[in-house]
C-alpha cells in the first residue's frame, strides 16, 4: 500500500523539525511520496517563508529594494541546510528568484518558491527524487485546477518512480506561468499526488493530534475527532473549523481514499482518520462545533406567500442580480428569512432591498446585523432523540437568545444563528452539554 504523506509549515519550520519528519518518512517504507509546504513559524515571533516571499513581491512590483525580506528567506533556507549536513546548495534558485525579482515579478512564482526551495531540501535530505509541480500539476484557462491533465501526466510520471518529493502549493497556469491555490494549498497537492498514484492513505501531518471537536481558543482542551466523514468534515470546514484545506478533500473522496490527520511532534498519536462512510460510532452524538460571525438576516413578511410559486425565486434573484450568496433560507408559512454574509450584503444593501420591494411588495422588510451563526454536526444525530432540544437547554441555560434555527433534511447538522457577543459562550454551552454531560 503506498501512502502519501504532506508536511506543514511548522514541521518543517526549522532543521530539528526537519529530522523529526526523516525519521517519520523512514519508519514506514509505504511513504513512498512525500508534499512539502514552505517553511512556516519557529516560534510565535517569526514570520513563514511565503509571508517573506509575498513581502518581497510587494516591494519589487513597486521598484522598492526587497533585499532585507529576500536575505531573511535565504537565511531561513541556509540554516536548515547547515542544520541537517546536506551537501546541497540553492545559490542557483536564489540567484533566479533575485532576477525575476528584479527584472519582472510575479505574485505566484513568488509565492510558490517557498515550497519549491523546501521541496529541493526534502528531496536532498532524503535521497528521494524531486518531480517540480509546475510540470505536473495544471490549472485551466480559468485558473481552475484542471484534473484530467494533471492525471494524464501525474499518473504515469508517479508509475516510473519509487519514492519522490512534490512541492504543494502550486502548479502552471494555462498561460505557461506558475500559479498557486489559495494558502493552505499544499493540502490540495497531497490530495492530488493521492490520487494520481491510487493510494491507500493520504497522510495530512501538521502540529495537532487531529481534527478538535472544538476551536481550542473557545473551548478549553477539546477533545480529539476520531473519525468523520468527509460530508462532516466539509460542513465543518465551511464554518470555520481549520485544519487543511476544505477543497483538499474532493481529490481523495472520489478515488476513495481515506486521510489522516497526525501530529508531526507526536507520531505515535493515532490522529484523526476521514473517510467516506464509517460503522465506527462516535462517542458523543455530535461529531463537532464551529462557526462564524458576522451575518445578515433579512426577513420578507406577506400574506399568503406561500400561495405564490415564484415568490421564493423573485426573491433570491434579488441576491443573485448582486452577487451575494445565500447562506441559509429558513422560512414560516408567512415569512421568509435570508441569511448572507454582512459584508458582502452591506455594499448592495440599498439595491437588495428596493429590488425586493419593487418585485414580491411585502407588507414588511426587517434587517438584522450582526449574527453569528454556529453549526452542531454530526452523523449520529439522526438517531438520537433529543439533539435540538439539548442544543436549546444549553442556550437556555447560558441566558442565549437564538435568532435562528435550520435543519438540512440529512440530519447531519443543526445550524443555530445567535448575536456576535453571545457567540464564543454559545460555542462553550453546546461543547459542553454534549460532551461533559453525555
Amino acid at each position: 500500500m503506498k501512502k502519501v504523506v504532506k508536511f506543514g509549515g511548522s514541521s518543517l519550520a526549522d532543521a530539528k523539525q526537519f529530522a523529526k519528519v526523516g525519521e517519520i518518512i523512514r519508519s514506514d517504507s509505504s511513504r513512498v511520496y512525500v508534499v512539502p509546504s514552505a517553511p512556516g513559524k519557529r516560534n510565535d515571533n517569526d514570520i513563514k517563508v511565503t509571508d517573506l516571499l509575498y513581502e518581497c513581491y510587494e516591494l519589487a512590483k513597486d521598484g522598492k529594494n526587497f533585499y532585507e525580506p529576500f536575505l531573511a528567506v535565504k537565511d531561513r533556507y541556509n540554516e536548515i541546510i547547515q542544520g541537517l549536513n546536506l551537501n546541497l546548495s540553492l545559490t542557483e534558485s536564489f540567484d533566479e528568484i533575485e532576477n525575476k525579482l528584479l527584472n519582472s515579478p510575479e505574485k505566484d512564482y513568488t509565492a510558490s518558491r517557498g515550497e519549491y526551495l523546501n521541496g529541493l531540501i526534502m528531496a536532498n535530505y532524503l535521497g528521494f527524487e524531486f518531480i517540480d509541480a509546475s510540470e505536473v500539476i495544471f490549472f485551466d484557462e480559468n485558473g481552475n485546477f484542471d484534473g484530467e491533465k494533471t492525471n494524464s501526466i501525474l499518473s504515469p510520471k508517479l508509475e516510473e518512480i519509487n519514492n519522490a518529493v512534490i512541492p504543494g502549493f502550486y502548479g502552471l497556469g494555462h498561460d505557461g506561468k506558475i500559479k498557486t491555490f489559495s494558502r493552505g494549498g499544499s493540502d490540495i497537492t497531497g490530495s492530488i499526488v493521492a490520487s494520481a498514484c491510487r493510494a491507500g492513505v493520504y497522510e495530512n501531518w501538521t502540529d495537532v493530534s487531529g481534527l478538535l471537536m472544538a476551536d481550542p481558543h473557545i473551548v478549553s482542551n477539546p477533545s480529539v475527532i476520531k473519525n468523520i466523514t468527509y460530508r462532516e468534515l466539509r460542513e465543518l470546514s465551511y464554518m470555520g473549523a481549520s485544519v487543511m484545506h476544505e477543497d483538499a478533500i474532493f481529490p481523495v473522496k472520489k478515488a476513495g481514499i481515506p486521510i489522516n490527520i497526525r501530529n508531526t511532534n507526536s507520531p505515535d498519536d493515532a490522529g484523526t482518520w476521514i473517510v467516506e462512510n464509517t460503522a465506527r460510532r462516535s462517542k458523543y452524538t455530535i461529531t463537532g462545533i464551529a462557526g462564524r460571525k458576522n451575518f445578515c438576516s433579512i426577513m420578507i413578511a406577506k400574506d399568503l406567500m406561500h400561495s405564490q410559486p415564484d415568490f421564493y425565486r423573485k426573491v433570491v434573484q434579488c441576491f443573485e442580480e448582486n452577487n451575494i450568496p445565500l447562506e441559509h433560507l429558513p422560512s414560516g408559512i408567512d415569512t421568509m428569512t435570508v441569511i448572507v454574509q454582512e459584508s458582502k450584503f452591506i455594499e448592495h444593501e440599498q439595491e437588495v432591498l428596493s429590488r425586493i420591494s419593487k418585485i414580491v411588495e411585502p407588507e414588511s422588510l426587517e434587517i438584522e446585523s450582526g449574527i453569528s451563526l454556529i453549526a452542531v454536526v454530526g452523523r449520529s444525530m439522526k438517531s438520537q432523540t433529543g439533539t435540538a432540544a439539548k442544543i436549546f437547554r444549553a442556550l437556555a441555560d447560558s441566558r442565549i437568545n437564538v435568532r435562528m434555527i435550520d435543519q438540512g433534511a440529512s440530519e447531519l447538522n443543526i445550524i443555530v444563528g445567535v448575536l456576535n457577543e453571545d457567540f464564543e459562550r454559545a460555542i462553550r454551552s453546546i461543547y459542553h452539554i454534549f460532551v461533559d454531560v453525555e
